[in-house]
C-alpha cells in the first residue's frame, strides 16, 4: 500500500522533466489517484481515477465535490470539502460508496493526506487521494461473515443433542442399565453425528471447488445400474417414511461417460432433498437418452418451491422462509455445492415446482471425451 504522506509534489521551479516523470508514475499507477490545490481544485489526476468516477473527460480545475461524490455506509450523502477541511494527517477509510448514474455502485478505499504541491515549505499546500474500488473485497468478507455466522448456528445444534443423548445414555446406563432407552439414545446422536459428517463432507467440497483443486475423471458409467443401486440404498429411508420410491429407466439407455463420483453426488443430493421435503406420496428417479447424454429426473410429490426461491435455491447459503423448510436443519450448501460439481462435467440443470404440488429437477449430463 501507498504511503500517502510520503507522497510530495514539490518541484524546482520550471523543471518539466521532473514533472512529467512524476505525472508518469501516477498514470501507471493501478490506484486512482487525485491531488487537490488549497481551493480543493483537482490539480492533477490519473486514468485509474477517471475509471473510478466513471468519467471520460477532463476534471482539471474542477472542485473536488463536483467529481466525487461520497456516500457513508448507510447509504447518506457526505460533504467531501468538509471532510476534506478537517484532515490535518493521514486519513483512510473502507466504509464508503460511491454510486453511478445508471444505479449500480462500488464500495471505495479512500486514503486522503495532506501535502506540498509547490516549490520550498511555503508553497502552495493541498491534498492527495487515493481511490481503490475494493467492491470484490467487501463482498468476499460479506461472504466470509456470514458463513462464520450460518455454520456455527448449524454446528451448535447437533452437537448439542449429540452430547445431551450421549450423557443421557450414560446416565440411563448407571441407574437402571435399561438397553432399549440406552440404545433410543445412542441412536439419536449417531444420526446427529452422520449430520454432522455430511455438512463436514459439503464444506471440504465447497472448499476444493472453489479453489479450481476437483479434477473430472472420465469414466464409462452404466446409468442402469447407477440408478437401481441409488434406489436400493434410498429404499429404506423411503420406507420409513411411508413414501413410494420408483424408478424408469429407459431400456435403450447406452453407457455414460462422465465423472462417476460427480453424477453420482448429484443425484444424491436430489434424492436427499426429495426424501427431505416430501412428507407424502412418492419420489421418481428417471434416466432417458438426451442429446448424446442422459436426462435424469428427480420427481417428488413434496412441498414445492415457490417462484420467489426457485431463483434462489442454488445460492451459497440460501434457506426458504416457509416455514415447512425451516424445520429441517441444513447449512444451504448443498445445491450450491451440486451446481458446482454439474459446471464441472457441462451438466445443465432445470428445476419445475409449484408449492404444495411437488418439484421435478432434470439434470442433462453430456457424454465428456476422455482427454489424449
Amino acid at each position: 500500500m501507498v504511503d500517502m504522506t510520503e507522497i510530495s509534489y514539490t518541484l524546482p521551479p520550471d523543471d518539466n522533466l521532473e514533472r512529467e516523470r512524476l505525472t508518469s508514475l501516477i498514470g501507471s499507477m493501478a490506484d486512482g489517484v487525485i491531488a487537490i490545490d488549497e481551493n480543493k481544485m483537482v490539480a492533477i489526476y490519473n486514468g485509474a481515477a477517471l475509471n473510478i468516477l466513471d468519467i471520460n473527460s477532463t476534471i482539471s480545475g474542477k472542485i473536488i465535490d463536483q467529481v466525487l461524490r461520497l456516500l457513508d455506509k448507510n447509504n447518506m450523502p457526505i460533504n467531501v470539502l468538509e471532510l476534506i477541511s478537517q484532515i490535518k494527517t493521514a486519513y483512510s477509510t473502507r466504509d464508503l460508496s460511491i454510486k453511478y448514474k445508471d444505479g449500480s455502485s462500488i464500495n471505495l478505499y479512500l486514503s486522503i493526506a495532506p501535502v506540498h504541491l509547490g516549490y520550498g515549505k511555503n508553497g502552495a499546500k493541498g491534498h492527495v487521494l487515493l481511490l481503490r474500488d475494493i467492491t470484490r473485497e467487501k463482498s468476499l468478507e460479506e461472504e466470509r461473515d456470514e458463513f462464520i455466522s450460518v455454520i456455527s448456528h448449524e454446528l451448535r445444534t447437533p452437537i448439542a443433542i449429540a452430547e445431551g443423548n450421549i450423557s443421557n445414555a450414560q446416565m440411563i446406563a448407571d441407574k437402571n442399565g435399561n438397553i432399549v432407552q440406552v440404545k433410543e439414545a445412542l441412536k439419536e446422536a449417531y444420526d446427529q453425528t452422520i449430520f454432522l459428517s455430511g455438512m463436514i463432507n459439503d464444506l471440504a467440497t465447497l472448499a476444493r471447488a472453489e479453489r479450481g483443486k476437483l479434477a473430472v475423471e472420465i469414466e464409462d458409467i452404466n446409468a442402469h445400474e447407477l440408478i437401481s443401486d441409488l434406489s436400493e440404498n434410498y429404499t429404506p429411508q423411503a420406507k420409513n417414511k411411508n413414501l413410494d420410491l420408483f424408478t424408469e429407466i429407459d431400456a435403450s439407455l447406452e453407457m455414460l461417460k462422465s465423472s462417476k463420483l460427480y453424477v453420482r453426488e448429484i443425484l444424491q443430493n436430489f434424492i436427499t432433498n426429495a426424501l427431505k421435503y416430501t412428507d407424502k406420496g412418492s419420489i421418481t428417479i428417471s434416466a432417458r437418452p438426451h442429446d448424446d447424454g442422459v436426462l435424469f429426473k428427480i420427481t417428488d410429490t413434496g412441498i414445492g418451491i415457490s417462484k420467489t426461491d426457485q431463483e434462489k435455491v442454488f445460492d451459497k447459503f440460501f434457506r426458504s422462509e416457509d416455514y415447512r423448510t425451516r424445520k429441517y436443519t441444513g447449512t444451504g450448501l448443498g445445491l450450491y455445492v451440486t451446481m458446482k460439481l454439474a459446471n464441472l462435467i457441462n451438466a445443465k440443470i432445470n428445476l419445475h415446482s409449484e408449492l404444495n404440488k411437488g418439484s421435478t429437477f432434470e439434470i442433462y449430463i453430456p457424454n465428456l471425451k476422455k482427454p489424449e
